[in-house]
């Protein structure tokens, strides 16, 4: 049954990709600072994420505590290297620089899918509920992400729907490794305990280094209090569900 909700959950993720398609329906100040919003939200609920969730369920799976905190280390260290060595980074803004190129964005795209789709399954072996705020969290950020990518697709020479297609496909990754992650956190022991933290870094990885950094972009003290207040409610709605996750 478990299986069953963690594979629903990445087709869920991979569907967003196809968000980018209402991006046509906003012109572009509009639809920056609706951008910026997202990404606030996405920043916070990554950081609450990681340390209301992820760390706290990781420290009860392993015993030695210290190896959560050097593994969230390595998670970080992971993400920061896969986008240094290949080139991509995220692109929250409606227009991007054409030195992101195409191809190379869809396959790093496609390995943070991957990766997502990793730490969802592996969230659902040991709960639904842990699987569904794992779930919560990857959406948050992927939202921003998509919407980005898909103007880097068009950028690039796409057309419109074959944007949209190539970057469903790539997102579609999460479902491999969904399966990937719920298969080995059933059967090789520790994989559990030493991938969240490894998640919990990579969620803190993209919040500190790549949408904060967006946020501190808003010099307008308007803009800047509401993508502040964003923020903050990224973290109350990850809060919020650990409340209710008991």
């Amino acid at each position: 049954m478990n299986l069953v909700w963690a594979l629903a959950a990445s087709v869920i993720v991979s569907i967003i990709s196809l968000i980018g398609i209402f991006t046509l329906l906003f012109n572009e100040k509009l639809l920056s600072k609706i951008l910026i919003l997202l990404v606030s939200f996405g920043a916070g609920g990554l950081i609450g994420g990681a340390f209301l969730h992820l760390l706290p369920e990781a420290i009860e799976h392993v015993k030695e505590i210290n190896l959560v905190f050097i593994y969230t280390v390595l998670g970080f260290v992971s993400f920061f290297a896969l986008e240094r060595f290949l080139h991509w980074r995220h692109c929250h803004k409606g227009v991007c620089d054409i030195h992101i190129f195409t191809y190379l964005n869809l396959f790093g795209d496609g390995i943070h899918n991957f990766i997502d789709g990793i730490i969802i399954g592996t969230s659902f072996v040991i709960d639904i509920k842990l699987g569904l705020v794992a779930t919560t969290a990857v959406i948050l950020h992927e939202i921003p992400q998509e919407l980005g990518d898909f103007g880097i697709l068009l950028y690039g020479g796409f057309s419109r729907s074959k944007a949209l297609f190539y970057n469903f496909l790539s997102a579609t990754t999460a479902i491999f490794g969904t399966l990937l992650g719920y298969y080995f956190a059933q059967h090789v022991r520790f994989f559990t305990g030493l991938l969240l933290p490894i998640a919990a870094g990579g969620f803190i990885y993209i919040a500190s280094c790549d949408l904060i950094p967006e946020i501190h972009k808003q010099l307008a003290v308007k803009n800047a209090t509401f993508s502040v207040l964003s923020f903050i409610a990224g973290i109350l709605l990850m809060f919020w569900l650990k409340l209710i996750q008991g």
